[in-house]
């Protein structure tokens, strides 16, 4: 179990956590921003909104720091609202070969229920985003991709449509607007245990498993899509909720106990990078192969056999090392302890021995380990070498950091037992 940390440094980084937060953000956004249904709710909660992906969401609230709701939700639970996020519905008897045509799972595989992370893939076998792809049938597949890549996503859905129908074969596709639907994603070791207070007496969760998805009333709303999974390395749930209902159902979920609280997206992004969760556009993108960046576990096996998906030829001779053209991949680094250092920011360089070998995509203090963490690329040959000793660059100054596997901090999903039928 982790350790948790409350040191007087650790407070003081806060602002800057904040202050670096706001600055991504606003170089990642659009210009004309929307709100999500949950916009009034969270600044009558005392939620510092931001423009993040296009949409005005809470970086933080009042009641807690980044920090302090990083912990609060390692300990407890909490409640985000991740509403800017794509929601949408593919539908007809070719829909699955449809999203398999634009990805690397294996969808027709999944029994029925059963969500997969993969991804979308370009034709030189880099990433275009990162999504979740749940089966609801052999018929009906629900999917959640990035709010930032919102709008490639949606076309490239529509292209690979437009070219099945074209051909006879059956898909629709309905993209889902913040207006109508919106999502919440409740997460912590007590997360759970607080949305079955919510549930009719006859829908338990006791095996309902990480990457499962099933349909409930929730607090009295009727067709809650709720999928467990989430963005942090804890347990918990993303709840789909028609948007009309999305503040009754949030308010029911913080009066069901006093440890939920709500969080902010400073705090979902320390979370997601303890966890080694990579970020779209800053830890993968296009120019980025799943197998650079650490994902080769998303090529399914029968995609591998079959070659089909794009980018199939360069991504399969980087698994089958028939090439040498891999010259970075992703790691994780741990700097020193024994040294008082900044944590090392995206763009921050890596060096070995006085030589340049890589650069910093995501960085921040962690809250659980009271130490300085992050991912970046590194060239292969040192990827190899856990705990192989670099330098990395920050403020002209160099600072040593130590090559870290990755989740910083262990995993809490709520896995089916091994040995269970």
């Amino acid at each position: 179990m982790f350790k948790i940390y409350r040191s007087k440094r650790i407070t003081l980084t806060c602002g800057k956590l904040l202050k670096n937060f706001r600055e991504y953000a606003s170089t990642k956004s659009p210009l004309q921003a929307q709100h999500t249904a949950l916009y009034d709710f969270h600044t009558k909660h005392g939620g510092k909104m931001v423009n993040f992906g296009g949409y005005i969401l809470p970086v933080q609230y009042s009641d807690q720091s980044i920090i302090a709701s990083h912990l609060h939700t390692r300990q407890h639970a909490a409640i985000f609202d991740v509403s800017h996020m794509l929601q949408t519905y593919v539908r007809g008897s070719d829909a699955i070969a449809c999203i398999e045509s634009l990805c690397t799972a294996d969808i027709k595989g999944m029994a029925v229920g059963q969500s997969t992370l993969t991804v979308f893939t370009n034709e030189n076998g880099g990433i275009l985003d990162d999504l979740i792809v749940t089966k609801i049938s052999d018929e009906q597949l629900y999917i959640v991709s990035n709010a930032a890549m919102k709008s490639q996503d949606m076309q490239i859905m529509m292209c690979a449509k437009d070219h099945f129908t074209a051909d006879g074969k059956k898909v629709d596709i309905e993209f889902l607007s913040t207006s109508d639907q919106s999502l919440i994603a409740v997460q912590g070791p007590k997360a759970v245990a607080n949305l079955q207070k919510l549930l009719p007496k006859t829908k338990t969760l006791d095996e309902f498993y990480f990457l499962h998805t099933t349909v409930s009333e929730v607090a009295g709303i009727q067709d809650c899509r709720i999928t467990r999974c989430g963005y942090t390395g804890e347990d918990g749930v993303e709840v789909s909720v028609p948007s009309a209902h999305v503040v009754h159902v949030t308010e029911a979920l913080l009066n069901a106990n006093e440890y939920l609280k709500l969080a902010g997206l400073g705090a979902r992004d320390t979370l997601r990078l303890e966890a080694g969760l990579c970020l779209y556009g800053s830890d993968i993108n296009a120019e980025t192969t799943p197998v650079e960046a650490g994902l080769a576990w998303l090529i399914a096996r029968r995609r591998r056999n079959e070659s089909n998906f794009p980018g199939a030829k360069r991504i399969l001779s980087q698994l089958d090392k028939q090439t040498d053209e891999i010259k970075l991949r992703r790691i994780g680094l741990t700097m020193c302890e024994d040294k008082k250092s900044p944590p090392a920011r995206a763009g921050s360089k890596i060096y070995h021995k006085d030589k340049e070998v890589g650069y910093i995509t995501s960085g921040c203090i962690s809250p659980s380990l009271g130490k300085n963490i992050s991912m970046g690329y590194i060239a292969a040959a040192h990827a190899r070498t856990p705990h192989e000793m670099v330098q990395l660059k920050i403020r002209d100054n160099f600072y040593d950091a130590f090559i870290t596997r990755m989740p910083f901090v262990k995993t809490n999903y709520f896995n089916k037992p091994k040995n269970s039928v």
